[in-house]
């Protein structure tokens, strides 16, 4: 019998409201954890629903945008999630402590998503099509939403397109994951030629 509650996703939502609670959604009132609540719901909707799974949505973004250390979920959580999470964790700074560039991040962080498992991969598209679902939903309400970000349209829709190839590579279970992203990008790139 499928079971409704799980120990483990309920500790990592309470993890990642915890760390997160003090952030918002870029230029918004909005609080950051809507984010990976919203990766999770997506996630429920696929086949790649188990708890692990689940629970590595929830705390996508908590080592690479907070102070929670790897080592700190590596202790708290099984290896799985802290494998789910390490691949969506993109390096901000290099071994000398400098910060990285955008390209430097996002071309090191695609590589990285092409080497990885199938649960993890989806969650990087569960994630992908939330951040270009809310894009998409924030410009058709008349919001400027381009100076949020660190680089241009132009590199944006670049890394999301490429992102969404390499996360969804050749395998029958992220297709309809990347189709909906692919979608999405289309229409972005249909509102910036029109704008």
């Amino acid at each position: 019998m499928k079971q409704f509650f799980s120990p483990l996703v309920e500790q990592a939502m309470r993890v990642a409201a915890h760390h997160h609670r003090n952030h918002n959604r870029k230029a918004s009132l909005l609080p950051y954890i809507s984010h990976p609540c919203s990766v999770a719901l997506i996630l429920m909707k696929t086949e790649f629903d188990d708890d692990e799974s689940i629970a590595a949505a929830f705390l996508h973004d908590v080592v690479e945008d907070t102070d929670y250390s790897m080592e700190g979920l590596e202790a708290e959580f099984p290896t799985k999630v802290a494998e789910y999470v390490a691949v969506l964790t993109e390096r901000k700074t290099s071994a000398d402590g400098s910060k990285r560039s955008w390209q430097e991040r996002k071309v090191e962080h695609l590589e990285i998503v092409a080497r990885a498992s199938l649960e993890a991969r989806a969650i990087v598209l569960a994630d992908k099509l939330h951040n270009l679902g809310t894009m998409l939903y924030d410009l058709e309400s008349g919001e400027e939403i381009w100076s949020r970000f660190g680089a241009s349209p132009d590199k944006l829709l670049w890394y999301h397109r490429t992102m969404v190839n390499k996360a969804a590579g050749n395998d029958e279970p992220l297709i309809h994951l990347a189709k909906a992203c692919s979608a999405m990008l289309s229409r972005l790139e249909a509102m910036i030629g029109e704008g």
